[in-house]
């Protein structure tokens, strides 16, 4: 110590020599600052690095923001293509014009996200390197094969969004307006590997499996091909779907906020509904996917399944289906303001199935929300018998949940189908008939959920599980698939009573969809949490344990307050691309402005000035 302590004066008299006190004392303080500032790294002295940390601000917590702001942007990313292909389709087929604006306009938004996405993936992987090198190092020896075939994925989705994106106005004749198309297919195509691809990485952590010898293709192969695998493929596609469509109703939702004329108003209501459209259809099927993985979960190991759902973990779950319940309210809410702001004369015709179905989802929100086991003091324990409340403790098992959540799915596609129909008169012989069928598979399909609930009460758990759960979605399926084209059949010839009016829809609207789409945020943040957590301390669960000093599953609280700063951050990055997909168009308006054109929507009057300019003058 004494003989680097005689370099360390040496050098500080050299540099006094050359520039004086103030850099040699600047150059001190930064060795001071290194091992304070800098990594510290965790390891046998002279060995491999194992973790390297962030003192006062922990290498988990950094990995776990930048994670989840990668993902949810790699989610928006994926989910848009999707949302803005259709769009163009139905344009494409309908000649309707403002589909395939919309879809252009959805396209601007992923070319200004697409880049900030890589930006964080390009960080996540660093930080991942430098504070996880053993972890990576297992990782990069099974998986290499497939970090090349990612890297020529992403390659090949680079190209086809600029070929999409600045071809779509050269491309939109004939033929060329069908190769831009295809181009949007093999952009979704892409995106659609992108995702998977990595997901093998993550629940292979979670789920993994044997790894026989053999080639280093077959050796990677047979770690994608892990049990859970394709539920989160799945389970990930629709969620990317819901939150790109919310995400985009939200930004519909701000633009007919601030709309300066008739014409915006119109074009960003109809862009909202729209958006709440595309959302509610993914968020009707995701409770199944979601269902699905949890099963494989217990299939693959029961204590994992267990953590989650009867553990400390279980909790999450609670505040998941507040959430998720809070996002049924707020897209049928939307929806019943579509019926009786945009469809004139229909405020009394549609209240009181509207108040019908808000009892109904408030209900099943209870029940949805109530606990197994309720935190309770030890005096409250002894008047209650124990930790269940002797009545509300028999809505806490998933036998209620799963009834419950069922009936929502089933009320909110109803709400749906009774807005498609408002406004119109069915003209078909066969009219009568098929609404009979239709009210009778309703109301059939909904006494047949409630008793297969009840009756999960006295039947063993397997069969609850693999039998009466699987059936209710069952029902539920056979509902969707057996009603929407009967109603699209209806609709094909029916005579229009009553023509949609766009514009018309309050202010309390655009903040329907804006809390729609934090929501959806706040769900993807928890339930994110939520898996990763359930491989405790296990960087691959089972096989590669967590020596560091983060071994450990964060507490509720402090997990919650990273969920919301991971929204707040979200939400902030998604403002910025907003305001910079939005600045083109007050460019333009501006150039349009100075040239004396007037904007969309103004009404021109003699002398080519607006009305309230004229009175001015």
């Amino acid at each position: 110590m004494r003989h680097q302590g005689g370099h360390l004066q040496r050098l500080l008299r050299a540099l006094r020599r050359q520039g004086g006190w103030l850099p040699a004392w600047m150059f001190a303080a930064g060795l001071l600052a290194v091992p304070a500032l800098g990594l510290a790294a965790e390891g046998t002295t002279g060995g491999p690095v194992e973790y390297r940390d962030i003192p006062g601000i922990g290498s988990r917590n950094i990995v776990w923001v930048i994670a989840q702001l990668h993902l949810l942007l790699a989610g928006f990313v994926l989910g848009v293509p999707i949302f803005a292909w259709l769009c163009e389709i139905v344009g494409w087929k309908s000649g309707e014009k403002r589909y395939d604006k919309l879809a252009k306009e959805f396209t601007k938004l992923l070319t200004s996200s697409y880049a900030t996405t890589a930006l964080f993936g390009g960080i996540l992987l660093f930080l991942l390197i430098g504070f996880y090198p053993k972890l990576m190092n297992y990782l990069t020896d099974i998986f290499f094969p497939s970090f090349i075939f990612y890297c020529i994925l992403f390659l090949l989705e680079t190209a086809t969004l600029y070929l999409y994106w600045y071809g779509w106005d050269a491309m939109q004749d004939g033929g060329k307006k069908t190769f831009h198309i295809f181009l949007g297919f093999l952009l979704n195509l892409f995106a659609f590997f992108i995702m998977i691809v990595p997901n093998s990485w993550a629940t292979f952590q979670a789920s993994p499996v044997v790894i026989a010898e053999g080639t280093d293709i077959q050796r990677a192969w047979a770690a994608t091909w892990n049990p859970t695998w394709w539920p989160v493929n799945i389970h990930r596609l629709i969620a990317n779907v819901v939150l790109g469509g919310y995400i985009c109703g939200a930004y519909a939702g701000i633009r007919y906020l601030a709309a300066r004329n008739a014409e915006e108003r119109d074009h960003y209501d109809w862009m909202g509904y729209v958006g709440n459209f595309i959302g509610v259809f993914g968020l009707l099927p995701l409770p199944f996917a979601g269902y699905w993985l949890m099963r494989e979960i217990y299939q693959y190991n029961q204590q994992m399944g267990i953590t989650l759902m009867g553990g400390f973990l279980s909790w999450l779950f609670i505040l998941q289906a507040m959430l998720i319940g809070v996002l049924f309210l707020g897209s049928n809410y939307y929806f019943w303001l579509g019926i009786t702001h945009r469809i004139p004369g229909s405020e009394g015709q549609y209240k009181k199935p509207i108040m019908t179905m808000l009892v109904i989802l408030l209900l099943c929100l209870g029940v949805w929300m109530t606990p197994h086991s309720l935190v309770a003091s030890l005096e409250e324990a002894r008047k209650m018998g124990g930790t269940h409340h002797p009545l509300l403790g028999v809505f806490g098992v998933m036998s209620a949940k799963m009834t419950v959540a069922n009936l929502m799915i089933l009320v909110t596609f109803m709400s749906f189908i009774m807005y498609w129909r408002a406004g119109k008169q069915e003209t078909a012989t066969w009219a009568k008939v098929a609404r009979s069928v239709m009210g009778a598979v309703l109301v059939l399909a909904g006494i047949a959920v409630i008793v297969l609930g009840v009756w999960g009460y006295f039947v063993p758990a397997i069969i609850r599980i693999n039998y009466f759960s699987t059936s209710q979605v069952l029902i539920v399926l056979f509902v969707m698939l057996t009603i929407t084209p009967l109603t699209a059949l209806l609709l094909k010839s029916a005579r229009t009573t009553t023509e949609m009016v766009w514009g018309r829809m309050p202010p309390r609207a655009g903040y329907a969809l804006v809390l729609n789409a934090v929501m959806v945020i706040l769900l993807m943040t928890l339930m994110g949490y939520a898996r990763s957590s359930s491989r405790v301390h296990w960087h691959v669960y089972g096989v590669m344990r967590d020596s560091s000093q983060y071994a450990f599953s964060p507490a509720l609280g402090y997990a919650a307050a990273f969920m919301a700063l991971n929204t707040f951050l979200f939400c902030m990055l998604v403002a910025f691309i907003f305001w910079v997909a939005t600045m083109g168009d007050k460019g333009k308006a501006a150039h349009g402005a100075s040239k004396g054109e007037l904007p969309h929507g103004v009404p021109a009057m003699a002398g080519g000035a607006p009305h309230h300019m004229d009175q001015r003058s």
